[in-house]
């Protein structure tokens, strides 16, 4: 799960750092993110016996539908919301509910980890992706 939350965190701070980029360049092109909650799409499948088990029980009671996980896409899609808004479910820990704006943590308000995650992926990937 630790891996899960630093890819989440990476999405996050990626967004963060692209929205920097489009505002300088003076675009009006908005970068968002979205998360599903928790939804069942299948992505149990890669849990390990003992976490299927508990995420089949548990799952009844805090997930919502796959079609409802893709409401904040959706929502992010359509609405007219700010460079680097976050939407995800408004239920109790952000597990199902209907979508809305949800908080940044300080950690992925941190823009200068945001850039040093860009210049590192563009390092690494021998990739540059120039706005303006």
């Amino acid at each position: 799960m630790a891996a899960y939350g630093q890819s989440k965190l990476a999405n996050l701070l990626f967004t963060l750092e692209l929205q920097n980029r489009l505002t300088a360049a003076g675009s009006a092109v908005r970068a968002l993110a979205a998360h599903p909650g928790a939804a069942t799409t299948g992505l149990n499948r890669h849990l390990g016996r003992a976490m299927k088990a508990v995420a089949a029980i548990v799952g009844r009671f805090v997930m919502q539908s796959g079609a409802d996980g893709a409401q904040p896409t959706l929502f992010a899609a359509i609405r007219d919301l700010p460079g680097a808004s976050y939407v995800g479910p408004d239920g109790r820990g952000g597990q199902r509910g209907r979508p809305t704006l949800v908080a940044r943590s300080t950690a992925v308000q941190d823009t200068d980890l945001a850039a040093r995650l860009w210049q590192l992926s563009e390092r690494l990937t021998a990739t540059s992706f120039p706005l303006g």
